[in-house]
């Protein structure tokens, strides 16, 4: 949905913008093309980072590159001493060379280690499908996989690791398919592979994607100046929830109380709007991107632009 998320930054000369999930950094070529500005490229995928040297050299200054969590852009920008930015774009889940490399372990079309991890720190896939309580595993594939079978997923991989570790994306992929009931023989064409929603579901549990995302969005209310838009493309339900919430709140699109409602405490009031909703409805890529291109299928847009109003903090209508 690159033509869309431009449409929505509006790209200018002279401006500063942020790629916070840099991946290929489609996005940040798209910026720079369209217009004389400066891009920050942010992955905590170490390889992307080197993957985009090449593109920062050849574009003399006009792209930098930084290692780190897209949580904490604000931070990794204010100690490189970079002004309030003018927009901020997200590219929400795996990327293309995570899911084609089998050594990263994300998907079980190729055999390999089972890691997911994005930033190759912290705990493993291996280590969740392992040593996770079996309780604890079927609330992260019905909560973030939305599985409606996580209990008899969680029980047939508690039994399988009993008697051995888990250690390939293939050995769990078919764990979870004789769990959920799959026969490639007789599989539908159009059918999902049961396993999906079960990787799906670990990998945002190993990478804290949700809570990831949560941060990132309250980063981006900081880091960008008044007027300054921001730009998110999710993949699944769970992310376009939470980036619609978050949205919804920070225009000040909340039920109002009954005109016959007592008049609220003032500490329970909600500060003033920090964006302003470019479109109501999530937009949906155009018909030749969804046909070129499957995986763009399920990317829905939501995009805003900031106000004047300073940034909420962590105790005003929830976390921040």
């Amino acid at each position: 949905m690159l033509r869309e998320v431009l449409d929505a930054l509006r790209p200018v000369d002279g401006g500063i913008y942020v790629d916070a999930t840099f991946g290929l950094g489609g996005y940040a070529k798209g910026l720079l093309d369209s217009a004389d500005c400066t891009v920050w490229g942010v992955d905590r995928d170490p390889s992307a980072i080197a993957r985009g040297q090449t593109m920062a050299e050849a574009e003399a200054g006009r792209l930098r590159l930084v290692e780190g969590r897209f949580g904490e852009l604000d931070q990794l920008l204010d100690a490189r001493g970079t002004a309030p930015v003018d927009g901020v774009a997200f590219d929400l889940g795996v990327s293309s060379p995570q899911l084609d490399v089998a050594e990263r372990g994300f998907s079980f079309r190729f055999d390999g280690p089972l890691d997911m991890r994005m930033g190759l720190d912290g705990p493993t896939a291996a280590d969740v499908v392992n040593e996770v309580a079996e309780g604890e595993l079927a609330r992260i594939v019905r909560d973030y996989g939305e599985e409606k079978k996580a209990r008899r997923v969680a029980r047939a991989i508690a039994r399988a690791r009993g008697e051995k570790p888990i250690q390939r994306t293939g050995e769990l992929a078919e764990i979870v398919r004789g769990a959920v009931g799959f026969s490639k023989t007789r599989a539908k064409a159009h059918e999902i592979d049961p396993a999906t929603r079960t990787f799906q579901a670990i990998r945002i549990y190993v990478n804290d994607e949700l809570g990831e995302l949560e941060r990132g969005l309250a980063a981006a209310e900081r880091a960008l100046k008044p007027g300054g838009r921001l730009a998110v493309v999710a993949f699944h339900s769970l992310e376009d929830r939470a980036v619609k919430q978050f949205l919804r709140a920070r225009s000040g699109d909340v039920p109002r109380a009954s005109r016959h409602s007592p008049d609220p405490d003032p500490a329970d009031q909600l500060p003033e709007p920090t964006f302003r909703v470019l479109f109501r409805q999530a937009k949906k890529p155009g018909g030749d991107e969804a046909e070129s291109n499957p995986r763009a299928r399920s990317a829905r847009l939501r995009a805003a632009e900031r106000t004047a109003a300073p940034a909420w903090t962590d105790t005003q209508g929830g976390r921040a």
